[in-house]
């Protein structure tokens, strides 16, 4: 333990200190089992009540913004986790709805309790919002000002949750979207939402898409593609793109490349999910698509997370009969240790807005 003790010291953590980012322990075989299993230890040991924080978010922070997470001993587990994700597709067609499924299909209950009346389940825009609602409309819209959108035009929404960007720019821009996801409860919801509206929800993989679209949309499900797929992934979003149109991907990234997903989160939230860094990104878009605009929003998603978490946190009463108190714990670990990856600037939010071969004349960014 005095590993630990000298190196959370590093960031300002304190092993049972009384401040509310100090590590209470509460398992005397903790640094052990860390050492041993890194990051799934670390998490699964919340999960069994061996230790707490009482801010998880700022603890995160603090780890996370001195790079404490790097100066830990590669574990099997984590050389196990490389190599597997190097030698197998993990994000396979077979594999993308079983992994879709295992997150999006928990239980509508969950997820109506923790977001916004749209139920969007991606980064909202702050800026001029006093809460949650207005925070999701907000860069709803703004996805629609980047795409430019005109009455009657195409759309594709590329992992389209519960229909409701759909909803969104087919009620306010007069547009024809199309909508795709591998989730059959997200599919059910959306098409229930849009009914009448002009919109089209598919129990579909992107890759069996073949019609062309005005625009493309793809708000958070890039982070599902796996860093085997990315340049498939752009050469879909190309073939499907028609010549003057525009590509807007919102995609959760990385500083640095990785090869792997992070053990704890790919076994307990998303599996095999993995984020981009701006080269992975690059390296795809070479010979398939321009880059017309990169804006980072990664401070905005903090606050969003811990929007979801107070909103989970305060309806657990009325989920505490579905889900035990070791789930609670699980999704608290994860909301707030993501707040505190986009707190210290090693998780990025970054919407992109892409062409086939350059806007003549150039894009005008909208902000």
């Amino acid at each position: 333990m005095e590993f630990f003790e000298k190196l959370l010291e590093k960031a300002d953590i304190r092993i049972n200190g009384s401040r509310p980012w100090d590590i209470r322990i509460h398992h005397p075989k903790l640094g052990q089992r860390v050492i041993r299993q890194g990051s799934l230890g670390l998490g699964e040991a919340y999960m069994d009540g061996w230790w707490d924080a009482e801010e998880l978010d700022e603890f995160f922070n603090k780890i996370l913004r001195h790079k404490l997470d790097e100066r830990v001993k590669i574990t099997f587990s984590n050389t196990y986790q490389y190599l597997k994700a190097s030698l197998l597709n993990l994000q396979s067609r077979r594999r993308a709805t079983q992994n879709v499924q295992h997150h999006y299909d928990i239980g509508q209950d969950l997820y109506t309790a923790m977001l916004d009346k749209r139920m969007v389940y991606t980064c909202a825009l702050w800026d001029d919002a006093q809460d949650l609602d207005e925070a999701q409309e907000a860069k709803l819209d703004i996805v629609c000002r980047k795409l430019k959108l005109q009455r009657g035009d195409r759309i594709l929404d590329v992992g389209c949750g519960w229909g409701s960007f759909a909803k969104y720019a087919a009620e306010k821009y007069d547009v024809h979207v199309t909508g795709v996801t591998l989730s059959k409860n997200q599919a059910e919801y959306a098409e229930k939402i849009n009914k009448g509206l002009p919109v089209e929800i598919r129990l579909q993989d992107y890759r069996d898409v073949r019609e062309k679209y005005d625009h493309i949309v793809s708000l958070g499900m890039m982070e599902h593609v796996g860093y085997k797929n990315y340049r498939t992934y752009m050469t879909v979003m190309r073939s499907l793109l028609k010549e003057n149109g525009l590509f807007l991907l919102q995609v959760i990234g990385r500083d640095t490349s990785a090869r792997k997903a992070d053990p704890w989160i790919s076994k307990y939230i998303f599996p095999h999910g993995m984020l981009p860094s701006i080269q992975q990104i690059g390296r795809a878009l070479e010979k398939r698509m321009v880059m017309e605009d990169w804006q980072n929003y990664g401070p905005h998603y903090d606050k969003t997370l811990i929007a979801w978490f107070d909103n989970f946190d305060r309806h657990w009463d009325e989920l505490r009969d579905r889900y035990d108190e070791r789930f609670y714990r699980m999704w608290k670990y994860y909301l707030l240790c993501c707040a505190g990856a986009f707190r210290s600037r090693t998780a990025h939010l970054w919407q992109i807005v892409l062409s086939r071969d350059g806007i003549r004349g150039g894009y005008q960014p909208v902000r």
